[in-house]
């Protein structure tokens, strides 16, 4: 497998020759990093994304890695969510659920979706939060973070000049989007810079311009303000992203 790697500060930056090699990759890294953290502790939070590139990823997961890792010991979160039923096509939840969640049997007092059902966003983002606090406490560590980025340089559902940008109390904020679902549910940066480990998995060409944009240009884009502050940060790239770089 061809995959090439370098490090500036604590941002590693590793490169696939191909989306396939880069999805198998990164479920190598999955499964050895939720090794080590089982190794000394009782569980493993993995906060997910949604996308097209983590699907062949979840899919991989649970056709590939059903042995390598101890499923009933992870907990599942998630980064954002669109502001829509759990049986729509377009929740974040619902493709988990098609691709990892079922296929592998996750015990449901694992599994923890955002809720979509209240009247009120923000209602149902402070529930998330209370979720959170009752499963971590005072701060909200995820062992990992799965991360993405679209073309404008957005992640989670943290997008250029919207306030959840600037959120720095919450731990779940509601999120617009310029596109329908607008309405999202999305972790805030200070929840995203306490992780113990982050993964971005970008790929595709469409990408490649932001990319360049957060690894050499710095642009203030808000996939550039995820900088774990103790955490290991990761940016999985095919070779179609990491074009300008």
């Amino acid at each position: 497998m061809a995959t090439s790697e370098r490090r500036t500060g604590r941002l590693r930056v590793r490169v696939a020759d191909s989306t396939d090699e880069l999805i198998r990759a990164v479920a190598e890294a999955i499964a050895a990093w939720a090794a080590e953290v089982l190794s000394r502790q009782d569980s493993f939070s993995l906060a997910l994304s949604g996308g097209n590139t983590p699907r062949a990823l979840y899919r991989l997961l649970a056709q590939e890695y059903r042995q390598r890792v101890e499923w009933n010991r992870v907990h599942l979160f998630w980064g954002d969510e669109r502001y829509v039923p759990h049986d729509h096509p377009a929740s974040n939840y619902w493709m988990a659920r098609e691709t990892l969640i079922d296929p592998l049997g996750i015990p449901s007092q694992n599994v923890h979706p955002m809720p979509t059902d209240a009247a009120n966003p923000d209602d149902a983002a402070a529930r998330y939060e209370q979720d959170l606090r009752r499963f971590f406490g005072t701060r909200p560590r995820f062992d990992l973070v799965l991360l993405g980025m679209g073309a404008d340089g957005h992640t989670a559902s943290l997008f250029p000049g919207t306030p959840a940008l600037r959120e720095r109390t919450r731990w779940v904020t509601v999120g617009e989007a310029p596109s329908e679902p607008r309405i999202r549910l999305t972790l805030t940066l200070p929840v995203l810079n306490a992780a113990h480990a982050v993964y971005f998995v970008i790929t595709g060409e469409d990408k490649a311009e932001a990319v360049r944009g957060v690894l050499l240009e710095q642009e203030p884009l808000p996939a550039a303000l995820v900088q774990p502050e103790q955490g290991e940060l990761i940016w999985w790239l095919d070779a179609a992203a990491a074009r300008d770089v």
